[in-house]
């Protein structure tokens, strides 16, 4: 079966990297980089910011339905403008866009 797979996805065979694409925070939204510490329930999250900043992020619900976050997550958040204590999560990224991330010093 390992076989198998081998020659569906030739880059878990050890051959050509695969492309990553991973989205960026859009600084004109106030958009940032966040880590996500607590799982709170009612689809609220403990989140780090790169600001320094520990605030209580909200999972929209476009995100909710398709994607399962969980701690250690990298998230892209959107402070709220009159709470700053509070966030909106945007987006979750995956293992291989974070690495990417990493390689590219984006974190």
């Amino acid at each position: 079966m390992a076989e198998n797979d081998k020659r569906k996805n030739p880059a878990r065979a050890g051959g050509e990297e695969e492309i990553i694409r991973a989205r960026l925070p859009n600084k004109r939204n106030q958009e940032m980089f966040g880590s996500a510490e607590l799982m709170l329930g009612a689809n609220h999250i403990k989140v780090r910011c790169f600001d320094g900043v520990t605030r209580t992020g909200r999972i929209k619900g476009k995100i909710k339905k398709k994607v399962w976050i969980r701690e250690g997550d990298v998230l892209i958040v959107v402070p709220w403008s009159f709470q700053d204590e509070k966030c909106d999560i945007m987006y979750r990224y995956t293992k291989p866009q974070v690495e990417w991330l990493r390689k590219n010093r984006y974190l």
